[in-house]
């Protein structure tokens, strides 16, 4: 069974930055998509960032220019660099990797991320 292990969240305060990290137990080259989503208390899951299969990221408009997705195919890790941090960004943070556009995604079991006013 895939794991995904995310690790780096934590309180920080506005205009702060942080770096989450997902390591996966299975190779995360060739997935149709993988990146992070993150869900605030009371509100839906969103799309923060991801890789689809041309290998182009995509970021959320509330976080472009804020924030990077990075892949490291040798370690089977994701990343998304968190910079400008806002508290409106406060937020549970799950990676997630998809193997084809058929297949459900796979998802991490959240790192908390609290950005202080």
């Amino acid at each position: 069974q895939v794991q995904l292990v995310e690790s780096g969240g934590g309180l920080v305060q506005a205009g702060g930055s942080l770096r989450l990290s997902c390591a996966a137990s299975t190779s995360i080259s060739s997935l149709y998509a993988l990146g992070w989503y993150r869900q605030a208390s009371g509100d839906e899951r969103e799309l923060v960032a991801a890789f689809f299969d041309d290998e182009t990221a995509t970021y959320a408009d509330n976080v472009k220019g804020r924030f990077a997705i990075s892949k490291d195919n040798g370690t089977n890790t994701m990343y998304l660099q968190m910079n400008s941090l806002k508290p409106e960004d406060t937020a549970v943070y799950y990676c997630y990797i998809r193997r084809t556009w058929s297949t459900p995604n796979v998802w991490g079991q959240g790192t908390q991320v609290t950005v202080s006013s």
